[in-house]
């Protein structure tokens, strides 16, 4: 996105008639939030002035809450294109400040920035790319989402069997329209399913990337008469939505990731940095993967990253290592799925790939595909099977606390482990049909 300044966004806001402005922000699980004010307000908000209640960031509504500030990043003023041109929208994605000025502890954003400084002062920059899947599915006569998807299509495949390539279509050239640098975009395996890549950027506007990906992809299913689920494994039949992230670490203007004489080619720090990511993939499975559900997408089949471990070409582990060398080589991290807070996925996977770098951790040899079966690994090297499991990994992780800040990681154990409850209190229809028969 072009750097901008408070006032290049007064300026632009008068030249294309703008009216509303969505100040946004992403709560701790990831939820994109606004408030939207008229352009009136906006010399006041771009002061970061605009007051509002912090059980919106939080999550919880409770007996004493925090007064909270919004202060917007002018570098991430767009105006909605599926607006009317006449009494234009815009946004601008802000930071959550308390009334001291200071970044409020829930604030993901800010989070990130943490993480990032800390990289800055190594030497290194983190740069990202994102490879998104998500299901488009019917809608029904009240227009809410059912799980019938509209084409029966797989891998790559196109008009007319791809009924989704024209709302895929649309949401691309939204998507750079609104400034979002797309690299490729293709419907997945299960039908309905589809995958946009967003190019590699700076970690902090790929996380910003992610959030308005969302918004812009659910919005604009809705107006092809289509619901946009991130879920991470809505059909039990099919295989489940990923968020692939594409880690690179520069150093000095150089990929730090590639040696040209180290084995694989890759430098000691990108190993490093992939035993970081092994070592804290437990509680960084807590932050990528949030949900009850996205445990369902975590299973033993061929394509599902479901091993702490790494590999060139072996996709059951959690890290893949592209072929690729040179400005290109980077780590894959293949485990999260699509409903992860972005800033909070960054900042936990940068923190633990940093903590591999200083302590010299080294990650052994790449998962090769001649290996013992899926199952029989999972007992040895597996990422946590529930939700459940994940948190207790997070609550027993400094790296990943430290990185979270204290307020993100207890409130988001304490709604997680609440969510866990509600789920296991269930009875859920595979029981019935597994047992109340027999038993």
């Amino acid at each position: 996105m072009p750097t901008l300044t408070a006032e290049d966004v007064l300026r632009k806001a008068r030249e294309y008639n703008v009216k509303f402005i969505r100040l946004q922000f992403t709560d701790i699980f990831g939820v994109l939030k606004n408030i939207a004010i008229t352009v009136e307000e906006l010399p006041r908000a771009l002061e970061g002035r605009v007051m509002f209640d912090s059980s919106v960031i939080e999550g919880f509504v409770q007996n004493r809450e925090s007064d909270i500030y919004l202060l917007p990043d002018p570098a991430t003023f767009v105006i909605f294109p599926w607006r009317p041109r006449e009494g234009a929208v815009a946004r601008l994605i802000c930071d959550v400040l308390t009334p001291q000025g200071e970044p409020y502890g829930a604030c993901s954003r800010a989070a990130l920035k943490r993480v990032l400084a800390r990289a800055k002062e190594m030497g290194l920059e983190f740069r990202v790319g994102a490879q998104i899947e998500f299901f488009l599915f019917h809608t029904d006569a009240q227009g809410k989402p059912t799980v019938i998807t509209h084409d029966r299509a797989g891998y790559c495949d196109l008009t007319p069997v791809d009924l989704g390539e024209n709302a895929r279509r649309d949401m691309v050239l939204t998507l750079q329209e609104m400034g979002l640098d797309v690299s490729s975009s293709h419907h997945e395996i299960a039908p309905g399913q589809h995958e946009i890549f967003l190019k590699e950027d700076d970690a902090l506007t790929v996380a910003d990337s992610i959030a308005t990906f969302k918004f812009v992809v659910r919005t604009i299913a809705q107006r092809h008469g289509l619901h946009a689920s991130f879920m991470p494994r809505p059909l039990a039949c099919c295989n489940g939505s990923g968020m692939h992230l594409h880690l690179f670490l520069w150093r000095d203007g150089e990929n730090a990731f590639y040696d040209p004489a180290g084995e694989h080619q890759l430098s000691e720090l990108a190993y490093r940095y992939i035993a970081g990511l092994i070592t804290h993939a437990g509680a960084l499975t807590a932050i990528t993967n949030p949900l009850v559900n996205s445990y369902k997408r975590l299973v033993p089949t061929d394509l599902a990253p479901v091993l702490a471990a790494w590999s060139e070409e072996n996709r059951s582990t959690m890290i893949r290592v592209p072929a690729q060398r040179q400005e290109g080589t980077r780590v894959v991290l293949r485990s999260p799925d699509p409903t992860a807070n972005p800033y909070l996925a960054l900042a936990a996977s940068l923190a633990a790939g940093l903590d591999g770098i200083e302590r010299g951790l080294v990650p052994g040899v790449p998962l090769s595909e001649n290996h013992a079966p899926v199952r029989e690994l999972i007992r040895r090297i597996g990422l946590p099977r529930n939700l459940a499991d994940a948190l207790r990994a997070l609550a027993g992780d400094a790296v990943i606390q430290n990185a979270l800040g204290q307020k993100i990681t207890a409130r988001f154990l304490e709604a997680k482990e609440d969510e866990w409850e509600r789920y296991q209190a269930r009875v859920h229809q595979w029981e019935l049909d597994e047992y109340l028969t027999n038993f």
